[in-house]
């Protein structure tokens, strides 16, 4: 598993627990058709922009042991959701060293390094 720089994939968030194989780690297989690959850094209005999608990522649901998102949270989003919420000026910020190299079959490494998360937003 590597990152965007051909490094290895680091963890993206263990509390909450995230990725397709909820084991912290945006990585994927054929399985995962939403390409959970980008570790992004909840804002609030990107979980607004995700609910008016259908995705809800803020309220909590017990049944599947997801605590729902807050802002300053991270967590492995679909790339296709990332791309979307780019177009519409809400993208959020990007842990890049655990964002999977596959996202930049989607998305150029320009527009991810200008996304790069920093520390402190």
């Amino acid at each position: 598993m590597k990152n965007i720089f051909g490094d290895p994939l680091i963890p993206c968030c263990t509390s909450p627990m995230t990725g397709y194989f909820r084991d912290g780690y945006c990585r994927t297989d054929l399985t995962d058709v939403g390409l959970h690959i980008v570790c992004a850094y909840m804002t609030e209005d990107f979980l607004r922009f995700s609910k008016t999608r259908g995705n809800d990522l803020s309220t909590p649901v017990p049944a599947y042991d997801f605590p729902g998102l807050k802002p300053g949270d991270f967590w492995c989003l679909c790339a296709l959701r990332w791309v979307e919420a780019y177009r519409s000026g809400c993208a959020p910020f990007i842990n890049l060293e655990a964002t999977s190299e596959k996202v930049l079959e989607i998305v150029e490494e320009s527009v991810l390094l200008r996304f790069a998360y920093i520390g402190q937003v």
